[in-house]
């Protein structure tokens, strides 16, 4: 009995971001990626590999244009585009361009030059795939993100604001990332979101860059900040004759041991003294800073924010697409970096994740130390498949093993901070869409 296209499988990945100026041409998760695709290569079901945008990193490159960009991917990764090939002999490869390779949108020359590789390039924002008796609708997610719509889809000179801070910020960071002591700026396109760029280099300056002597003479004072303004006030209290108590107790208690007791006195003394300092200024400044930034809010200065809801826009897409075709029953969407399953009215909306460094904000415990940004992998596929068994079709998600690169990325400092914090990753739970054409029983024959 032959399959039909609703009886087929589908593998769904996105957000790869292979490509770009120098350092961002290493590929961290190359080994993992030639083995899906090799696993799909020998595979007996009726399978389709979906890559939903983002596969290249093609904003990234800013010294070639157009269909050079292609040339350079196929030089740079041959075993990549081979086992393209390879897989695509036994299943269908389909890519849908995303907003960082949305050129493979602007020129018909890629369509010609995937095919080579057995890969089906479709130009559009989206596609819609059978699925029992319902259907799936792909799209990268871009279209929900005012800061990367692409209103001139297919115009290779569309330029929405996040193509300038790719190629401005992030292929810079390529460019430049060698020069620093372990080559970690290339890793400024895993910082999402965008707004929280300046804090992570702020902490991999103090972590990476900064000065061994000056960053070990900092650490106390900056552990042991919040203990300095209590004490801060508390020695105020004492200058004032109000309340001398605590002050006093502190004296006679350190005085028990003798040289080091003095010691750490004075290391306290230096922080008290600093701290007040840096009260003494830095209160007025934030009053200042907080009423000229209401000041030019009242001009409309902020009103366009780099900062996006990562969620909302694309739970409002897929009930607009369930409710104008409802035979819609998932909404399949990367863009965020974020695994994400999400039951609505009328269907599921599925992200896809990404298969790039994640990194997850770690904040001091005490203190004003810089925060540590773990990095971690959560590389993953989804699969949908209409399945009887399971009683309609069923969405989950695989892992793809790939360990955290803690050791070799973070420095000692970083992991003691970060002990018993490490982030606890987990891939959503899948699901099953009831679908009476999948469960319904077979009819004997008259």
């Amino acid at each position: 009995m032959g399959t039909t296209d609703g009886d087929r499988v589908y593998y769904i990945i996105s957000d790869l971001h292979i490509g770009g100026d120098e350092q961002l041409e290493e590929v961290e998760f190359l080994n993992e990626l030639l083995d899906f695709l090799e696993r799909l290569e020998q595979t007996d079901e009726p399978a389709e590999l979906v890559i939903n945008g983002d596969a290249f990193g093609l904003w990234e490159f800013t010294r070639i244009s157009g269909i050079e960009k292609f040339d350079a991917l196929e030089e740079t990764y041959p075993e990549l585009f081979e086992q393209f090939r390879a897989t695509g002999e036994n299943i269908q490869i389909t890519m849908v361009p995303g907003n960082h390779d949305h050129e493979l949108a602007a020129y018909d020359e890629y369509v010609e030059r995937f095919a080579e590789y057995n890969v089906d390039l479709v130009q559009a924002q989206s596609i819609t795939r059978p699925v029992g008796s319902r259907t799936i609708h792909f799209e990268h997610g871009h279209q929900q993100d005012p800061n990367n719509r692409i209103e001139d889809w297919g115009n290779p000179y569309a330029t929405p604001l996040g193509y300038f801070y790719n190629t401005l910020v992030t292929s810079r960071a390529g460019q430049l990332s060698d020069r620093g002591r372990y080559n970690w700026l290339k890793d400024v396109q895993a910082v999402t979101p965008t707004e929280r760029m300046p804090v992570w280099l702020l902490s991999k300056y103090f972590y990476r860059e900064m000065n061994p002597l000056l960053r070990y003479a900092l650490v106390p004072f900056l552990l042991l900040f919040n203990i300095s303004i209590l004490l801060v006030i508390l020695a105020g209290l004492d200058a004032a004759n109000i309340w001398s108590m605590p002050i006093d107790r502190a004296t006679a208690f350190l005085s028990q041991f003798g040289t080091a007791g003095t010691a750490i006195w004075y290391l306290l003394a230096v922080n008290v003294t600093v701290t007040g300092l840096v009260l003494l200024v830095g209160i007025p400044l934030y009053f200042i800073r907080r009423d000229v930034r209401q000041t030019i809010s009242r001009f409309g200065v902020f009103e366009t924010e780099l900062t996006v809801d990562a969620e909302t826009p694309y739970a409002e897409a897929a009930r607009e697409i369930f409710d104008e075709r409802p035979e819609t029953a998932i909404f399949c969407y990367g863009h965020t970096h974020r695994p994400r399953l999400q039951e609505l009215e009328g269907g599921v909306a599925v992200n896809t994740g990404t298969w790039l460094k994640r990194l997850h904000r770690r904040d001091g415990i005490t203190g004003i130390l810089p925060p540590v940004f773990y990095p971690s992998y959560q590389l993953c596929t989804v699969r949908i498949a209409a399945e009887p068994e399971a009683g309609g079709i069923v969405v989950d998600y695989e892992a793809v093993e790939k360990p955290s690169p803690k050791a070799e990325e973070l420095t000692l400092t970083e992991r003691l901070f970060t002990v018993g914090r490490e982030p606890e990753l987990e891939l959503p739970d899948g699901t099953v869409i009831e679908d009476e054409a999948v469960v319904a029983e077979p009819q004997p024959a008259e």
